[in-house]
């Protein structure tokens, strides 16, 4: 299914970096017409502010709509665009009043070749730059797939080229790298046969979907009146693996325009396989840091695929606060934060906002649309600083539509953008460049792989507080569609800087995204299998390479010979390797010992067979234990893990079956322990 759009285009936030003007589409001209009725009167000292930015965008010549509309229609259009401005206006007045600092980031522009050495390094390949040998790059090499392998390949050649170029010193050739005999890039996209409606589909293999339940899938519903179609979507091929040839891409979108009605937007149901779904808290971060090198190639062979240049924003220093509330950065600020609450992954002062909003705001009309008093919101944001840390701030005074617009300044104030400055062009161009809405979708999951872990964790906090806005829209007036017009500007238009014209042309874009971000969240949390299994390869031949290292180690050699020599010795030599309890017992194969240090039965022995999930382990280690269990563990939702082996640590789906997870990983522990929140 896609997307109705007319081209906007070559539509970048100007607010980060230099673009050239493109002609606003007719789309977006004729904003304001009449002042809504619906408009508190706080809000009407910015409407002619919005009108002026309305002329200023009628003046350019466009040409009229070529499509017709409905009254209602038009009236939608106008109202919610009318939102974005209006609220591009109070944030300009916020700050001309003094509420917000200006912070600026520092622009480097980048060298010839700069750019391709900093996505090395950011993949975690930065060995091929130093020409080191290193077990982790090597390792990560390994399992790349051809798609992959061909991103890589091309960045790499144009960084070499450019050393060349500049006659540094020697660089490792391509081939030795690849093992090709030709050292020109292949990175062409190679046509497949059409896939299915799920969207992949192996070369020459047909897809085999498992037999599962209504509840085995994770399913992002419209609403029941939605006439949309329901597709599939599968993690378990790459999605640059998936891609076939689309002809013309760039012709069709010109002749396409946003469909603003939530019904617009397909259903998406993922499949369960039968190792379950993972969130992003179920790994362990040396796991996770593996995903982004990985999703960052991955995202980096998506858009070579599709023909898109991947664009990326180089930053230098980020000059932030170090102490305080608003304008910290945010790993600054959960440091602090941490030392009050050990743990805690998202700040508090936003927690405690989200949670003032959603105990009295959510019912409230216009919320997060309509202002709250500048004057009140600047003289709180001063009382919060000074108060918040010794737990003497009254927050019964703060009133709802206050309290939203604290939030929306605490989002604006961060140093560096909540979806980071380097890869908000991406955001942008998934929009302007691809017609799909699942190819969309793809790419913004892999966008938010790539997250550092506390923008991904604050990101989420935020985004399940506007799905309950958008929930509520039968009393706040709010919906998917007004909410992200009105989050738009506060997510991605840069602090310091006035909304100009480029900036305008983008607001149906940058909503657009948000509306994604909104509507797909339980999809974008879940990391996709095939990068699982790529953590997986890569810890092994990591494994692999150390087992080798140590053989050919010459303390271990003088150690087996003396071992050799001194057979009659009983003791065991001082340094000798030390195996794990899972090589050393006698468990007969398809069983698994299962250890719960919180239950009064710590361990147990289970059978596996084809039918065995996690939740079916849980349930028994808690009927055996539901008298004796320790007082730290009752109220606390217990979960399987998988540790070692293969992997670091993985907090396993309730439904995933053990079998399976057992032969992708043998020489696991298991785990039974609460769930991280």
């Amino acid at each position: 299914m896609t997307m109705e759009m007319k081209d906007s285009g070559s539509v970048v936030l100007t607010a980060y970096h230099p673009h050239s003007p493109a002609r606003i589409p007719s789309m977006e001209q004729s904003f304001v017409q009449d002042v809504p009725s619906s408009h508190s009167p706080t809000s009407r000292k910015s409407l002619s502010h919005c009108r002026r930015i309305n002329r200023m965008l009628s003046n350019e010549s466009t040409p009229p709509p070529a499509f017709s509309r409905s009254n209602s229609q038009a009236s939608m259009d106008s109202t919610s665009m009318e939102d974005f401005w209006c609220e591009v206006e109070s944030i300009k007045e916020s700050r001309e009043d003094g509420s917000e600092e200006a912070t600026l980031l520092e622009f480097k522009p980048a060298d010839e070749g700069e750019l391709e050495a900093e996505w090395l390094q950011d993949v975690g390949l930065s060995t091929l730059i130093s020409g080191a040998e290193e077990e982790d790059g090597q390792a990560l090499l390994s399992t790349l797939t051809r798609t992959q392998a061909a991103a890589v390949q091309k960045r790499y050649n144009t960084y070499t080229q450019t050393l060349r170029k500049k006659n540094k010193h020697t660089v490792r050739d391509v081939r030795d790298i690849f093992g090709t005999n030709d050292s020109s890039p292949t990175f062409e996209t190679v046509p497949v046969s059409p896939v299915p409606s799920n969207g992949i589909q192996l070369p020459g293999q047909k897809p085999v979907w498992k037999s599962v339940s209504s509840t085995s899938c994770l399913d992002c519903r419209l609403d029941k009146s939605s006439p949309s179609v329901t597709e599939e979507l599968s993690y378990e091929v790459s999605f640059s693996e998936s891609i076939t040839v689309l002809p013309k891409m760039q012709e069709r979108l010109k002749n396409q325009r946003f469909r603003k009605e939530d019904s617009a937007l397909p259903k998406f149901i993922v499949r369960k396989s039968r190792f379950g779904l993972t969130e992003v808290g179920d790994l362990s971060p040396e796991d996770m840091k593996k995903i982004r090198y990985l999703s960052l190639i991955e995202l980096t062979a998506f858009y070579d695929a599709l023909g898109v240049e991947l664009k990326r924003n180089r930053t230098e220093r980020v000059r932030g606060r170090e102490n305080g509330l608003f304008g910290v950065p945010l790993t600054v600020l959960l440091e602090n934060d941490q030392k009050k609450v050990p743990g805690i992954k998202v700040p508090l002062i936003f927690q405690k906002l989200l949670l003032k909003l959603e105990e009295t705001g959510l019912e409230t009309e216009g919320i997060l649309r309509v202002p709250g008093s500048a004057s009140r919101v600047k003289n709180l944001h001063q009382e919060l600083e000074a108060k918040f840390y010794e737990d003497t701030f009254d927050w019964d005074q703060v009133r709802n539509n206050d309290a939203a617009g604290l939030l929306k300044m605490f989002i604006r104030e961060l140093p560096s953008p909540l979806f980071t400055i380097e890869y908000l062009p991406a955001f942008i161009t998934l929009v302007e460049k691809i017609s799909k809405i699942k190819l969309q979708l793809q790419a913004l999951h892999l966008l938010i792989m790539l997250l550092p872990e506390a923008n991904r964790d604050t990101a989420k906090a935020f985004l399940q507080f506007l799905k309950k806005v958008v929930a509520n829209e039968g009393k706040n007036k709010m919906n998917l569609w007004n909410v992200s017009m009105i989050v738009a500007p506060n997510l991605f238009i840069y602090k310091g800087k006035r909304a100009n014209q480029q900036e305008m042309q983008a607001a149906a874009t940058t909503a657009h995204i948000v509306r994604l971000l909104i509507r797909y969240q339980d999809i974008l949390w879940t990391v996709p299998s095939f990068l699982i299994s790529q953590v997986r390869k890569m810890n092994e031949a990591a494994m692999n390479n150390s087992k080798r290292q140590l053989m050919f180690d010459k303390g271990v050699r003088k150690l087996l010979r003396r071992k050799t020599m001194e057979r009659e010795r009983p003791e065991r030599p001082e340094g000798a390797v030390t195996f794990p309890p899972y090589l050393q017992s006698d468990i007969p194969e398809g069983v698994i010992r299962v250890y719960a240090p919180l239950h009064s039965k710590v361990s147990m022995a289970i059978q596996l067979n084809s039918q065995t999930k996690a939740k079916d382990i849980l349930a028994r280690f808690h009927c055996e234990n539901s008298h004796g269990s320790s007082q730290n563990m009752r109220g606390q939702i217990q979960s399987l893990h998988e540790v070692g082996g293969n992997i670091g640590q993985h907090c396993l789906d309730p439904d995933a079956y053990m079998l399976d997870v057992y032969h992708a990983n043998p020489q696991a522990e298991w785990v039974i322990k609460p769930k991280a929140s």
